[in-house]
C-alpha cells in the first residue's frame, strides 16, 4: 500500500474505557512515534513469561526491526491498539491481515494489570476496527497452559473453533456481530461500572480537599456533614494553609495522609482541581466527588476547563462525579455517609436517586425527609461530566438496598445506552424518571449532548418502551416511588373505592376512569365509620378477585383524630398481597400512623401505606403503577420476526457502500437501488414509471399492461384527501389521454412530475419511516398517511430493535387506529401485515446506519395484503456507525467529538 493509499490515522477509534475493577484507561490506534512507550513497557513491566507466551520463544528484549514493525502499521490490513494509564502504555493488542477477510490476532498486557478485563477490551475494539476494514474472521495461536488467554477468547461470545498441531492451539472464530456477543459484552460493561460507582457508595476513607476552618464554607459545611451523618469510616482534612479542622489535623496535600484514601471530595477554586486530580492520582485515590463549580456551566472557558478535567482524571484512572455537583450519600447503617452538601442525613430507605442539579438537590432531599419516603443512596451529579445516570443503573440494578430507582434528567449523554440499561433494570426493579425540557430539547449549559433531530414524542416513546415510569413533575414522581417502595404492583387495572365521603368516592371513581383504571367496587361507609366497619370493608375489596387495587377515603368527624383507622389501614395493608393507597387526612407521603416497622431499619416497612394530599393524586400514582405492572407482564424481550432467512442484510450493505463510494457527499438513493435494499429485507415497492409526456405515459401503461394510476408527484398535490392529481383504472390509449388532459389542466407539466403505476386494491393508506438520528440511532415511526394525521403529530415512535410487541402497540396507540379496525363498517385491514412491514423496517435502520432517512410513504393495506407504491430514501457516510454498541467506551469529555 503507497502512502497515498494509506488510510489517515483513525482518531474516532480513542476512547476512554473501564476496566474490571471500575478504572479507567484510554485506548487508541498505536503510532510510530510510540517507541519509546513500546520499549518500556516490553523491558521494564512484562515478565519473561508473558513475552514467552506471546513470542512462543524467549525474547527478552525487542529488536529496533521489531519495535518498527509494531509500532508503523497502516490501520487497515495491520492495526494496533495500545492502552495507557498515567501515561504508560499498559497493554498492547494486534491483528495482522493474512488473506482476504482474515486476520491474526495477540495480545500483550503488563503483568501488574493481568485479571482486569484488559484484553477482552482489545478484542472488543480491534473486532470492531476489522468490521470497519472488511474483516470477518480472527486466528489466533495460543500455546496449551496459557488458559487465561484462551478463555479470553471463548468469554468474547463468538463461536470459537479449536485445532491444536504442534504443541500449539489454534483458534479461529467469526467477528460478527451476534446476539450472544452483544450480550456478553453488555455484562463485562455492566460489572465494570457498576464496580466503578460502588467505591463512591462503600468508601473505607474519605479526604475532603478544602476543608476549611470558617463557617458558612463549602468545605466546612462537608465536613460537618460528614461528621454530623456518622459515617463509619475515616475522614482526612486536607488543607496546606491549616494544621487543623474542627479538632481533627490536617494534611497540606493528599499525599502526605498516611493511609489509603478511596474517594477525594474536592471543594477547591475551579482552577485548582486539575492540581488536585495530580495529587489524587498519585496517592492511589479511586474516584473523585467535584463539589467546585466554575466549569462548563460558565461559557466557553469553562467547558475547556472541564474537558482538561475529565481527560486528566481519566488518564490516572479516575472517575469523576461532577463538577458542580452536590454530592453523594448513602444512609446504609454499616457506612452512613454524607458526602454532599445537605445539611441533613435523609432517612434509610428502598429507593435510590439520581439527579444533575445541585441546586434541585437540596429540594428533593428535603422533600424526602417530609414524606418520610425515605434513601437508600442518593447522588447529584452536577454537570455530569464522567459519571452520569447510566452508570448509577448499573449500580442499582444489583444492589439489594435499592429496590426503586428515582431519576431526574436534564439531560441524557448517550440515550441509546440508557435505553438499553433501562430496559433490562425495569424487568427486576421500577424506574421513576422526570425530564425536563420535554417541550423544548433544552439541556443546561453544563451538559453535552448531540443534537436531536427525531420529535420529542420519540423520546416519550423511548422511555415507554424501557418500562420507565416517566412523570411530569418531583411530586409525581414522589407519588409514584412511595407506591411502589412499600406496596405491592396490581395484577391490573381493576380497582375498588373504600371510604366514608361519597363525594370524594365519586371524585376518585372519575379520576380512576379518566386515566384508564376500571371501577369495579364502591363500597359506601357511614359518616363515622367504627374501625371494625373499615377494616371489613378493606378486607372485602381486598379479597374480592375481580379487585386488582384499593383506594382508601377517609374523612374524620369532628373531634376524631382517626388513629384507630389509620391502625387499621397499616394493618390490612402490611398483609395484603394488593396494592392500598389512601388520602388520610389529607396527608402526604407515608404518615408515621401509616407505617409498618422494618427489620432492615428503614423509615417505614414494606406494607406501610402510602397516602396522598388528594384522591386524584392518589389515584395518578396508581394508575402508573399499572402502566408499569402491565408492561412487566408482557414484555417479551428484543427479539424481532424477522430470521436470517427472511433478509439480506449483506447485500442491502454492499449496496449502501457502493452508492456511498461512489457519492461520498451522500444523496437520495436511486429508485433501483432502492428496491434492492428493500427487497434484500423483504419489501416488495411496486414499479414506477415516471413521466413527462402523454407519449411516455402511454407507453408506460402498455409496459404494466393497463389498468393503472396516472398520478402527479409534486409535492403540494401529495396525498390530498380529494385525491384530485389522481386518476384510477386507465384501460386504453383514450383513456390515458383523457385523463393526461384532466390532470395537467389542474397541474401544469413544467410544475412538476408524474407517475403510472399499476392500480392497487382499495385499502387504508398508511406511512412507516426511519431515521438515523445523531442522538438516538435508528427511530421507527408509524401513522395513518395523509395531511391531517401529520398536522396533528398523530404517529407512534420506537427505538429498535423492536419485540413482536413493540411493533403491536406501534399499530394501536395512534388516534387513527380505528380505520385499521373496521371503523363505521368498513374492513378490518391485514393488520399483522402491517406490524411485519414495521419490523422490517426496524430492523433495516437497526442494520444500515447509513440510511439516514427511510420513508414508506405511501403503503396501501387491505384486508388481506399490502402494497408499498411510494418510497424514497438517502444515505449519508457516518463515521463510526454506532460503534458504542458493539464496543465499551465512555462519554467523551465536554468539548470533544460525540461518537456515533
Amino acid at each position: 500500500m503507497t502512502a497515498q493509499q494509506t488510510p489517515p490515522y483513525p482518531s474516532h477509534w480513542e476512547a476512554d474505557v473501564l476496566l474490571r475493577d471500575g478504572r479507567t484507561a484510554h485506548i487508541r490506534p498505536i503510532r510510530s512515534a510510540d517507541k519509546d512507550l513500546l520499549v518500556d513497557f516490553y523491558d521494564h513491566r512484562v515478565s519473561d513469561e508473558s513475552k514467552y507466551y506471546r513470542f512462543f520463544s524467549p525474547m527478552p528484549h525487542l529488536s529496533a526491526r521489531d519495535v518498527a514493525r509494531f509500532t508503523e502499521v497502516d490501520h487497515k490490513d495491520r492495526v494496533a491498539f495500545i492502552l495507557t494509564l498515567r501515561g504508560r502504555m499498559i497493554a498492547v493488542g494486534r491483528y495482522d491481515v493474512v488473506k482476504p477477510g482474515e486476520a491474526e490476532v495477540a495480545f500483550l498486557v503488563e503483568d501488574d494489570y493481568q485479571g482486569r478485563g484488559i484484553a477482552q477490551i482489545l478484542l472488543e475494539h480491534l473486532a470492531q476496527a476489522g468490521r470497519e476494514r472488511g474483516v470477518t474472521k480472527f486466528t489466533a495461536d495460543v500455546l496449551p497452559d496459557n488458559a487465561r488467554m484462551i478463555q479470553t477468547f471463548r468469554d468474547a461470545g463468538y463461536k470459537v473453533a479449536s485445532v491444536y498441531e504442534d504443541g500449539v492451539i489454534s483458534l479461529q472464530f467469526g467477528i460478527d456481530v451476534t446476539d450472544t456477543a452483544v450480550g456478553r459484552l453488555a455484562l463485562r460493561e455492566h460489572e465494570a461500572e457498576a464496580a466503578s460507582i460502588h467505591r463512591f457508595f462503600n468508601p473505607r476513607s474519605v479526604a475532603v480537599i478544602g476543608a476549611s476552618r470558617r463557617q458558612e464554607t463549602v468545605g466546612q459545611a462537608l465536613v460537618r456533614n460528614l461528621v454530623i451523618g456518622d459515617f463509619t469510616g475515616r475522614v482526612y482534612m486536607v488543607n496546606p494553609s491549616s494544621s487543623a479542622v474542627s479538632g481533627m489535623p490536617a494534611y497540606k496535600s493528599v499525599q502526605d495522609i498516611p493511609d489509603d484514601v478511596d474517594v477525594a471530595i474536592v471543594a477547591v477554586p475551579a482552577d485548582a482541581v486539575q492540581d488536585v486530580v495530580l495529587d489524587c492520582a498519585a496517592k492511589g485515590v479511586h474516584g473523585l466527588v467535584v463539589i467546585s463549580s466554575g466549569f462548563a456551566e460558565t461559557g466557553e472557558e469553562g467547558r475547556q476547563r472541564q474537558r482538561r478535567l475529565v481527560n486528566l482524571s481519566r488518564s490516572y484512572g479516575l472517575r469523576l462525579i461532577g463538577p458542580n455537583a452536590l454530592g453523594v450519600i448513602n444512609t446504609d447503617p454499616q457506612v452512613r455517609i454524607n458526602a454532599s452538601l445537605a445539611p441533613t442525613m435523609p432517612p434509610r430507605g428502598r429507593a435510590g436517586f439520581f439527579c444533575q442539579s445541585g441546586a434541585l438537590g437540596s429540594a428533593i432531599l428535603e422533600k424526602v425527609n417530609n414524606r418520610g419516603l425515605g434513601l437508600s443512596t442518593f447522588v447529584s451529579a452536577g454537570n455530569r461530566a464522567d459519571v452520569s445516570g447510566n452508570d448509577l443503573l448499573q449500580y442499582w440494578e444489583e444492589d439489594v438496598s435499592t429496590e426503586v430507582v428515582m431519576m431526574y434528567l436534564e439531560s441524557i449523554g448517550n440515550p441509546r445506552k440508557f435505553s438499553r440499561i433501562a430496559r433490562r433494570v425495569s424487568q427486576r426493579k421500577p424506574i421513576v424518571a422526570v425530564r425536563s425540557g420535554r417541550t423544548t430539547q433544552g439541556v443546561p449549559m453544563g451538559h453535552a449532548v448531540r443534537k436531536i433531530s427525531a420529535p420529542p414524542a420519540a423520546v416519550d416513546a423511548m422511555f415507554r418502551q424501557a418500562g420507565i415510569i416517566q412523570v411530569d413533575t418531583l411530586d409525581e414522581m414522589f407519588d409514584v416511588a412511595q407506591l411502589l417502595a412499600h406496596q405491592p404492583l396490581p395484577r391490573g387495572r381493576r380497582v375498588a373505592i373504600v371510604g366514608n365521603s361519597d363525594a370524594l368516592g365519586l371524585l376518585a371513581a372519575d379520576a380512576a376512569v379518566s386515566v384508564g383504571l376500571q371501577v369495579n367496587k364502591q363500597v359506601p361507609l357511614p359518616t363515622e365509620p367504627s374501625a371494625e366497619d373499615f377494616e371489613d370493608a378493606l378486607d372485602a375489596a381486598i379479597d374480592d378477585p375481580e379487585v386488582d387495587a384499593v383506594i382508601s377515603v377517609y374523612i374524620p368527624p369532628l373531634n376524631v383524630s382517626g388513629e384507630e383507622i389509620a391502625n387499621v389501614l397499616a394493618a390490612v395493608g402490611e398483609q395484603s398481597d394488593k396494592p392500598l393507597v389512601t388520602s388520610f387526612l389529607g396527608a402526604e407521603g407515608v404518615p408515621e400512623l401509616l407505617r409498618v416497622p422494618d427489620v432492615a431499619g428503614s423509615t417505614a416497612g414494606r406494607g406501610s401505606v402510602p397516602s396522598y394530599s388528594s384522591v386524584e393524586s392518589a389515584v395518578r400514582a396508581l394508575a402508573k403503577v399499572v402502566e408499569y405492572a402491565v408492561w412487566l407482564r408482557s414484555a417479551d424481550g428484543e427479539t424481532p420476526w424477522l430470521s436470517a432467512e427472511e433478509c439480506d442484510p449483506r447485500t442491502a450493505r454492499k449496496i449502501v457502500t457502493d452508492v456511498l463510494a461512489a457519492r461520498p457527499s451522500g444523496g437520495e438513493l436511486s429508485r433501483e437501488d432502492l428496491t434492492m435494499v428493500l427487497a434484500a429485507y423483504g419489501i416488495k415497492l411496486w414499479n414506477t414509471h415516471k413521466v413527462t409526456t402523454l407519449e411516455e405515459a402511454i407507453s408506460a401503461a402498455e409496459d404494466l399492461g393497463w389498468d393503472v394510476v396516472l398520478k402527479a408527484t409534486v409535492e403540494s398535490v401529495r396525498e390530498r384527501p380529494d385525491q384530485a392529481h389522481v386518476v384510477r383504472n386507465i384501460d386504453d390509449v383514450d383513456e390515458m389521454t383523457e385523463a393526461w388532459e384532466l390532470i395537467t389542466s389542474r397541474i401544469p407539466p413544467e410544475t412538476g412530475g408524474f407517475a403510472v403505476q399499476r392500480t392497487a386494491p382499495p385499502g387504508v393508506p398508511v406511512t412507516i419511516r426511519s431515521m438515523e438520528d445523531p442522538l438516538f440511532g435508528p427511530v421507527v415511526s408509524f401513522g395513518i398517511a395523509g395531511p391531517i394525521t401529520e398536522l396533528l403529530a398523530d404517529r407512534a415512535y420506537r427505538i429498535p430493535p423492536l419485540s413482536q410487541r413493540d411493533a403491536a402497540s406501534m399499530v394501536r396507540e395512534i388516534k387513527s387506529a380505528p380505520m385499521l379496525f373496521g371503523y363505521r363498517g368498513g374492513d378490518m385491514v391485514d393488520v399483522d401485515e402491517i406490524e411485519r412491514l414495521v419490523l422490517k423496517v426496524a430492523q433495516l435502520q437497526n442494520d444500515l446506519p447509513q440510511i439516514s432517512s427511510l420513508d414508506l410513504s405511501l403503503v396501501l393495506v387491505g384486508l388481506e395484503y399490502s402494497a408499498v407504491l411510494t418510497a424514497s430514501a438517502r444515505v449519508d457516510l457516518v463515521a463510526d456507525p454506532r460503534s458504542d454498541w458493539f464496543v465499551r467506551r465512555l462519554n467523551p469529555a465536554v468539548g470533544d467529538t460525540l461518537p456515533g
